[in-house]
């Protein structure tokens, strides 16, 4: 069957004639099943309308004799016991309309059986006449023609019974060829199964390399430009990849420029940076010399700047990595644990100064992904919930695996996020609002970053977050590929200190 539909993929043809080919067959043997049934039903009604004439006349006939031979019965006792012409005549007539009936009406019955009995009826009916119109009517005797009637009533009575076999056997024939018509209709139901499997071939002959396309269209999306793109199909399929191809080739020079023109430029501001800030901090250091209040400021405002620019650059490095996407092949399974305790380590400083305390209920488990891409995505989490926590406060940081999918969520206690603010947070340099003596200071582009990364990495991000009492704020995200290691979780409350 593989082979089958390995072969029809090579086919060259369009999705147009695909799906034509596709539906002729599939219609073709349920049209036939269709006649066929059709045929077969008219038929059986054919039969059952006549059976039901046949029967329906039959049972006619049988009654015209029985009413023929009463009356039959009755003239001929009353002709011998009255011995009057008219009645004699009444019993020729009825004897004439009798004849009739029993030749003109069982003519169309080609059965043995019922011919017997027919002639011996008649044969009696002669015997009777010749008594009657033999003997004169003084030595006829009443008893003698009773039972001669009563011998022919018998016979009718197994005629009556003759058609009622003959009755049943057209009923049986009908059932019997219903029976047989439910059977090849049952067995024309194998067509659909069969008309399936060829829409099913079909569907796999276009959905396939639409599939196929579908993946080369998300390894774009998250910025693999790599590989080239090489669809096998129909026509429109082939033209999809070549557009797909070229545009792929186009985007990997321009990522290729965008992340030399990073690199380039962030290092060519850091080494004058690196300058500006060391003698910056001389003169604020009062180093050179005393400065009055005034130079003080004036030192302080560059001071920030430059340690804001340099945040800057630092940001503009980060999300470098986001275009670079040489770095999306380096996935190795990391400790997540251990992952967390660098990203506490290196946010050690913004911690104490703020006097805050991280509550952690971590599960320990492992993670597939990208070591630099993580540390990014975590970096940004932990820095952006130290900027908006107030000072003495709690950063809360849990993981827990569900379905070998890592969750972790990062709370804080701050002023919490307007629901109508939730996607507008991930846009480029946005920043949401800050405590107005606060030190840290962002480029806004942290949260772009994480946001990016992790569609990279086939992961999502959502937000909960409350602006009454207690406000809180919870970025929670989601990533594939977890493993938990040990069913013990790491669950501390603890201040950081140095």
């Amino acid at each position: 069957m593989q082979d089958w539909v390995k072969k029809l993929s090579l086919f060259r043809g369009s999705i147009k004639t695909l799906t034509l080919m596709g539906f002729g067959l599939v219609a073709l043997p349920l049209v036939f099943a269709l006649l066929y049934s059709a045929n077969q039903v008219n038929k059986l009604s054919q039969q059952g309308t006549s059976a039901i004439f046949n029967v329906a006349e039959l049972v006619e006939v049988n009654r015209q004799i029985s009413q023929a031979q009463s009356r039959l019965e009755r003239f001929a006792g009353q002709y011998v016991v009255l011995k009057e012409q008219e009645l004699l005549n009444q019993y020729l007539a009825q004897r004439v309309l009798l004849d009739s009936v029993l030749t003109q009406e069982f003519k169309q019955y080609n059965d043995i059986q019922l011919s017997e009995l027919i002639a011996t009826y008649t044969n009696k009916i002669v015997e009777i006449d010749q008594l009657i119109q033999s003997t004169p009517a003084n030595l006829i005797n009443l008893n003698q023609v009773q039972e001669h009637f009563k011998a022919l009533s018998q016979i009718n009575q197994k005629i009556s019974l003759h058609s009622n076999q003959i009755i049943n056997q057209q009923a049986k024939g009908m059932e019997s060829s219903a029976n047989e018509i439910k059977k090849t209709m049952l067995l024309s139901l194998l067509i659909i199964p069969i008309t399936l499997l060829i829409a099913g071939v079909f569907i796999v002959l276009i959905t396939r390399p639409l599939k196929v396309l579908l993946g080369k269209i998300k390894r774009l999306e998250q910025g693999s430009f790599q590989l080239p793109i090489t669809v096998d199909g129909s026509a429109e399929i082939k033209e999809i990849a070549d557009a797909l191809e070229l545009m792929r080739s186009r985007l990997h020079i321009l990522e290729l420029q965008k992340s030399s023109f990073i690199r380039h430029i962030s290092h060519e501001l850091k080494t004058p940076l690196a300058a500006i800030r060391e003698g910056t901090e001389l003169i604020y250091d009062n180093s050179v010399g005393e400065l009055n209040n005034d130079q003080q400021e004036i030192t302080n405002i560059i001071r920030t700047s430059v340690s804001r620019l340099q945040q800057l650059i630092e940001d503009l490095l980060d999300f470098n990595i986001v275009l670079d996407s040489t770095s999306l092949q380096d996935a190795e399974v990391i400790n997540l644990n251990k992952e967390i305790e660098d990203a506490l380590a290196l946010r050690l400083l913004d911690v104490n100064r703020k006097q805050l305390t991280v509550s952690k209920d971590i599960a320990q488990l492992s993670l597939q992904c990208n070591r630099k891409q993580f540390s990014v995505i975590l970096d940004n989490l932990l820095s952006n919930a130290i900027k908006f926590s107030p000072d003495k406060g709690t950063i809360t940081i849990k993981a827990w695996v569900e379905y070998q999918t890592l969750q972790l969520s990062i709370t804080d206690q701050g002023v919490g996020i307007a629901s109508s603010l939730f996607d507008k947070i991930f846009d480029a340099f946005y920043q949401g609002a800050t405590e107005h003596n606060s030190p840290i200071k962002s480029s806004g582009l942290g949260l772009t970053i994480v946001k990016e990364l992790l569609m990279r990495l086939n992961g999502s991000i959502s937000i909960d977050s409350d602006m009454n009492s207690p406000s809180f704020t919870t970025f929670t995200i989601s990533l594939p590929k977890a493993k938990l290691l040990s069913p013990t979780t790491t669950s501390m409350l603890e201040k950081p200190s140095l």
